[in-house]
């Protein structure tokens, strides 16, 4: 599995605007086994979101899907600043597989 951690920094006054623009564009993508978007509760623009992919391959053809490439359009004045936190390599959890040795 391959996993990713990144920090979004919406426009001041846009955060709810970008998250449900970014909720609303992950629909039907193929290897996309968990994705998460959250508030951070410390602030009102930082938006964390948590991804879990069936591979790598899956991830970087999402990024080509009509309806993500229409998320990043719509979401992109919304945004000040992304941050790739962490590439992660899950191994299970709450309704991900168990990875076999």
């Amino acid at each position: 599995m391959h996993g990713l951690i990144g920090k979004m920094t919406a426009v001041e006054g846009g955060r709810d605007d970008l998250i449900a623009i970014l909720i609303a564009g992950m629909q039907d993508m193929p290897g996309c086994l968990s994705y998460v978007v959250a508030r951070d509760p410390g602030d009102d623009v930082t938006i964390w979101v948590t991804e879990v992919w069936q591979d790598e391959a899956s991830h970087k053809a999402s990024l080509s899907l009509p309806a993500v490439q229409a998320a990043i359009q719509k979401g992109r004045p919304l945004i000040a600043g992304m941050e790739n936190i962490a590439t992660t390599q899950p191994v299970g959890g709450h309704g991900l597989p168990v990875e076999e040795n």
